[in-house]
């Protein structure tokens, strides 16, 4: 298939092959940030692992996934994105198998890193190859919602796959199930995705410092996220990590400034739809954190739902994102981007605001904030994710790419951690301890009323912002 036949396909179906890659690949990058998660009890008797080698085999491939994907967009964006995606699979498969050989924590925690470095090294390109395939918006939209759509899938029923895989076979499988879809993708956007072009390549040389300053800065600012929740602001250790990414960030702009040949460049953000559309990312970054770290502690601790139960009771947010992709493209062209964005962002703080002050008095207000928010989201997620893309220079996509889901990651890490510790900090022993008494429970609920409203504040003051920079397109 030459590149000429994919300039400009008229649907989805005319490049099916290169769909269906991408959205392989989004799909294994989802599955992975949690399909460890339901064997983890298996793992610490097999492995002999305590609960801090548990803690590095789910947040070593987070962490590094999330902090590297910066990196590898600017190295795609010079040595060619395809490549490196294929690249970044092989070694993804090769990772996965390697699971085989583990036999103490640390070779596992070893492997997941070496997974969430090569999960780095595919994730920008699955947008910025979309933007190979497509010039017209619409199209774009489409095949963002579908990939997505894909992905949310594979989420939602990635973790009873998981459980039932787990009856009849061991947990290794659950990662070398990893080969099989990662050699289709592979198959896929081979024979799907026209050869990178050089004279689309970005020719400045890599700033190797930068890279290494930004991804240290990511990691640190994630690392600080995660020991602020877990272990509590008391602790020395998120004081010092956060001391740490402040240097490092301070150290990477006064670089990013003074050198000749910017990772990225800063004029970038400054365009408008760049700016607005990492704007709506954080505050539905923002917003996703409270609700993944509240809910589930709601139902279970006060209301003394089975995590079985939980995991239903969280259904109608999944089930509303992948229903509402396949209309976010007819709604864009009714309203229009300018339209249509703020309607979902009000969706979304809309469903913020329904369970801060009603979520405590019945279930049925859960799964109205929850359907409100996945709505809301399922809008803005994708039309934010054109839009950053769009302001990016042609050879800059995957950096734009990985920027954009960077972005998001960043802000639920920190949503995460304003949470945790307005909840911590409200409560006299620990999350265990709400269901001693009604005072417990009513602290509890409180401080979630409170952190809901304070980051509801937030994503608001974000989304009006990002509505304003929005009108100067």
């Amino acid at each position: 298939m030459s590149a000429t036949t994919l300039e400009r396909p008229a649907s989805l179906r005319a490049v099916w092959p290169a769909i269906l890659g991408l959205s392989v690949v989004f799909l294994v990058e989802m599955l992975d940030n949690s399909v460890l998660n339901v064997a983890l009890p298996t793992i610490a008797r097999e492995l002999n692992a305590t609960a801090s080698d548990l803690q590095w085999i789910t947040s070593g491939y987070s962490l590094l996934f999330g902090g590297l994907m910066i990196a590898f967009g600017t190295i795609a964006d010079r040595y060619g994105t395809r490549r490196v995606m294929l690249i970044g699979l092989s070694l993804f498969a090769l990772a996965s198998l390697a699971v085989l050989a583990v036999r103490t924590p640390g070779q596992l925690v070893a492997v997941r890193a070496v997974l969430g470095i090569t999960a780095a090294m595919t994730a920008p390109g699955t947008m910025a190859l979309c933007f190979r395939l497509f010039d017209q918006e619409n199209l774009l939209m489409r095949a963002t919602a579908f990939i997505s759509t894909v992905g949310l899938a594979g989420l939602a029923v990635g973790p009873t796959v998981g459980g039932l895989v787990l009856q009849v076979l061991p947990w290794q499988t659950l990662l070398v199930m990893n080969v099989p879809i990662a050699v289709l993708a592979i198959v896929c956007i081979r024979r799907g995705i026209p050869a990178d072009d050089a004279s689309n390549r970005n020719s400045a040389p890599l700033d190797l410092l930068g890279a290494l300053l930004g991804t240290a800065t990511i990691v640190l600012a994630l690392w600080t996220a995660t020991l602020a929740v877990e272990d509590g602001w008391a602790h020395r250790t998120p004081w010092l990590a956060g001391l740490a990414t402040l240097l490092s960030a301070t150290g990477f702009v006064r670089h990013e400034r003074r050198t000749a040949h910017p990772m990225f460049d800063f004029a970038v953000l400054k365009r408008p739809q760049v700016s607005a559309g990492l704007a709506y990312q954080a505050a539905l970054g923002l917003s996703m954190a409270v609700l993944a770290y509240s809910v589930s502690l709601q139902l279970q601790l006060v209301w003394g739902w089975s995590p079985a139960q939980a995991a239903l009771g969280n259904l109608p947010q999944v089930i509303t994102m992948i229903a509402v992709g396949p209309f976010v493209e007819k709604l864009v062209d009714r309203l229009g981007t300018h339209r249509a964005g703020p309607l979902g962002a009000a969706a979304v703080i809309a469903g913020l605001l329904v369970y801060a002050l009603l979520g405590r008095q019945d279930y049925i207000w859960i799964a109205i904030a929850l359907t409100l928010t996945a709505a809301g989201m399922r809008v803005v997620m994708v039309i934010a994710s054109v839009t950053v893309m769009r302001g990016f220079p042609e050879d800059q996509v995957s950096t734009g790419a990985a920027l954009n889901d960077t972005g998001q990651e960043v802000a639920s890490s920190i949503g995460m951690a304003v949470t945790g510790t307005i909840v911590a900090a409200a409560l006299t022993g620990s999350l265990t301890d709400i269901t001693a008494g009604p005072a417990s429970v009513h602290a509890f609920e409180n401080a979630v009323t409170t952190a809901t409203l304070t980051l509801t504040a937030i994503s608001t003051a974000l989304v009006t912002w990002a509505i304003r920079r929005n009108r100067k397109i």
